[in-house]
């Protein structure tokens, strides 16, 4: 029987081309399904996990989903805004640490999230390179932003503007790299971390202006009067926090009333917690959220369209299986002549049986080693694969 095996892998090596068609269509026959739910699994993890470590977000009234994963993974282009001043008043309560989220604006493809550094505390985020960011215009990047930008503390990033044409004339910002985080394996590691006051200065809340007063500031004085300085149009704006110009950024306006996106509340207990909730329960412009809860009505739904789409693969199995089957017999059809030429120099109906169970069996066989193969990569790159679809 050895030499019927020899033949069957011989006659699958000659003919490469029906081979090659027919262990890829089982190859993935078999993958496809395993890979679904193994994608599926781990982005239930991803979530549940990311949220399980989150007890509560406050935001504005509005889709809970988009609230939760701007805040998780910074990921909604146009988040609703709360004011300053909810962010005063909840931690005018003392029932639970706040942390303030401002996640709007992007650099070279990396969201900008506007922070405390309360929040580096609450994620575990430690610095791997370089320091914490500890003056305005200075940021932190994670290590995918890094390793993809090439990027180090010294180095300089610059604030993508909105818009082609931003008739408001918010320039964008030249932020100091002043260190690099750790690799977490979470979101974030593709962003890039400011003070929040810093993501209000590209917002256009806040710039700094060259200094009126003295003699260099030529054409750009319109008018002196009283010791009032009256600047024309031809006026620039400081592109860039540095020690020598950073005494000359300011805000307009009142703090209370700029932007945030959301707020992150960290309760010490689940009293407090249930207080918290009971604020703001019936609030027409703020909602209290559980992040956990709400990924699990997304995760429902997840499960439910998995269902459908390994029915749909499973259905896909069957007409493949029928192919295949088709494929094998229309083959022994046409090498009748084969066979039969066999049978007259001696060999067995047995050894003919063998050697076309062989060929079937070693297309099997080359085809689940590839899937198992191609499923082990799948599950060891599965969370840069998820993500990479959470972050675009």
């Amino acid at each position: 029987m050895t030499g019927a095996l020899f033949l069957g892998w011989r006659y699958l090596a000659h003919q490469r081309f029906k081979s090659s068609i027919l262990i890829a269509s089982i190859t993935l026959m078999l993958f496809l399904p395993a890979a679904t739910r193994l994608l599926v699994a781990d982005s239930a993890t991803a979530l549940t996990s990311r949220a399980d470590r989150t007890p509560l977000i406050l935001g504005a009234r509005g889709s809970e989903l988009e609230l939760v994963l701007n805040t998780l993974y910074f990921h909604a282009e146009s988040p609703a805004e709360i004011e300053n001043r909810t962010l005063v008043d909840a931690q005018a309560t003392g029932l639970a640490d706040f942390i303030p989220i401002h996640s709007r604006f992007h650099a070279r493809g990396a969201p900008i999230v506007g922070t405390s550094l309360a929040y580096f505390e609450f994620r575990s985020l430690r610095i791997a390179s370089g320091r914490q960011m500890g003056l305005l215009g200075e940021c932190v990047i994670g290590a995918n932003v890094a390793t993809r930008l090439g990027l180090g503390p010294g180095d300089s990033i610059i604030s993508s503007p909105e818009t082609v044409f931003d008739i408001a004339g918010v320039y964008p910002l030249k932020m100091t790299i002043a260190g690099v985080l750790e690799a977490s394996g979470t979101a974030d590691d593709g962003a890039v971390f400011v003070d929040v006051r810093t993501s209000w200065i590209i917002q256009g809340l806040g710039h700094g202006h060259a200094d009126l007063t003295g003699s260099k500031a030529g054409a750009a004085v319109l008018s002196r009067r009283d010791n009032i300085v009256t600047a024309n149009a031809s006026l620039a704006q400081y592109a860039e926090v540095t020690r020598d110009n950073i005494s000359a950024f300011h805000f307009h306006g009142s703090a209370e009333s700029f932007p945030l996106s959301s707020v992150i509340a960290v309760p010490s207990d689940q009293k407090n917690a249930a207080l918290l909730s009971g604020r703001y329960q019936g609030n027409g412009l703020l909602q209290l959220v559980v992040p956990e809860k709400v990924l699990d009505d997304l995760l429902e739904t997840v499960f439910a369209v998995q269902n459908y789409v390994i029915l749909g693969l499973a259905i896909l199995s069957f007409a493949t299986i029928a192919v295949i089957t088709l494929v094998f017999l229309l083959s022994q059809q046409l090498r009748k002549g084969e066979f039969r030429t066999l049978l007259r120099i001696g060999a067995s109906r047995g050894y003919v049986s063998m050697l076309i169970v062989s060929e079937i069996g070693f297309v099997f066989l080359l085809s689940a080693i590839l899937a198992a193969g191609l499923t082990l990569v799948t599950r060891h790159f599965a969370m840069q694969i998820l993500q990479t679809f959470l972050t675009l």
